[in-house]
């Protein structure tokens, strides 16, 4: 399930994408995460098709960028064809459809926004910067060279689906879905339950996923272990892990027909995340600590509340401390 085997999705993805006449109404009938309200087709963002792009080298440079975002690992693997920086996994495992999937964590907002200030490194960051983010830390690797014609496609390509975003504005349908807090922590025992009967099937008992027949990436990524992603990747936050998989998981769920109840998704988000993966060394992230994320799973904190707290919840006493110590500015 999460970061799901999407190489196989994307052979099918036809049948799920969402499709939206001038008229179109998404009506909500399951519960509604707190970004998503009833939208209009002219609301909803959509990624510009390939076929707009003249013959040239510019469409060549971000045709080779998305061929990179959907192939990661054949190129930049453990055996990879240019050079081995990762961990075998696809930036689209976690960057649905190549990135232009509705609530699949899209890049509809990157060009909009970047260069941008992020908390977590107390400093303004390129688009660069930001794929080499994912590099180190989801693909558990090192960093892409910032003048290599690899990191020239992916940013080209990335910028080219935003290209029609209003500077400074976020679409909707960008980033991930927002599920509501539970009452209650997040439960690991419930979530092995779910990953039992809904998880397996593409990413095994162990969580090993599926490798591709000549061992050149994966057909279903590892959810956990040594080929997964790291302790710093934004997955191994609950609230990130939760709103992925409710839109998209299991296979062939979409934001607007899940799968999964939110408890299915927390709680299943917590089991995948209290097992073990790559470590890494957090301790240059968020340097002003009162701006962690309630979810961050690691301390100190400004709040009072423990680690197991932030890591599982219930959030939402935490949310009403943050508020109070916010206020009291």
């Amino acid at each position: 399930m999460v970061i799901a085997g999407l190489v196989l999705f994307l052979l099918t993805v036809v049948a799920s994408t969402l499709i939206l006449g001038p008229n179109k109404i998404i009506s909500w009938v399951t519960q509604t995460p707190k970004n998503v309200t009833t939208l209009t087709a002219s609301e909803v963002w959509e990624a510009p098709a390939l076929s707009q792009l003249q013959e040239g080298e510019t469409k060549k440079l971000i045709v080779y960028g998305r061929e990179l975002i959907v192939n990661t690992a054949a190129y930049l693997g453990p055996n990879g064809s240019v050079m081995a920086i990762s961990n075998g996994m696809n930036c689209q495992n976690c960057h649905l459809d190549a990135g232009t999937k509705l609530f699949g964590n899209n890049y509809s907002a990157v060009a909009s926004t970047y260069p941008k200030f992020r908390a977590r490194s107390g400093a303004e960051e390129s688009v660069e910067k930001r794929v080499n983010d994912c590099f180190e830390r989801s693909l558990n690797g090192k960093a892409l060279p910032e003048e290599s014609n690899q990191m020239k496609a992916i940013v080209a390509y990335i910028n080219w689906l935003g290209k029609d975003v209003a500077k400074g504005t976020i679409p909707k349908g960008s980033g991930l879905i927002e599920l509501p807090f539970l009452d209650r922590s997040a439960s690991i025992e419930n979530g092995k339950l779910v990953y039992e009967q809904k998880c397996t099937v593409c990413h095994g008992n162990e969580g090993a996923g599926i490798t591709l027949a000549d061992d050149s990436g994966y057909l279903y990524p590892p959810l956990w272990g040594q080929n997964s992603y790291n302790m710093g990747a934004g997955l191994y936050r609950l609230s990130r892990f939760a709103g992925y998989v409710k839109a998209n998981m299991p296979l062939g769920a979409t934001f607007d027909s899940p799968q999964l109840t939110d408890e299915e998704a927390w709680d299943v988000a917590a089991y995948v995340n209290s097992l073990p993966r790559p470590q890494r060394d957090l301790s240059a992230d968020w340097p002003n600590i009162s701006q962690k994320p309630i979810d961050h799973p690691y301390g100190p904190y400004t709040d009072g509340f423990e680690e197991a707290q932030h890591k599982l919840g219930p959030f939402k006493p935490i949310r009403e401390k943050q508020k109070e110590l916010s206020a009291a500015k």
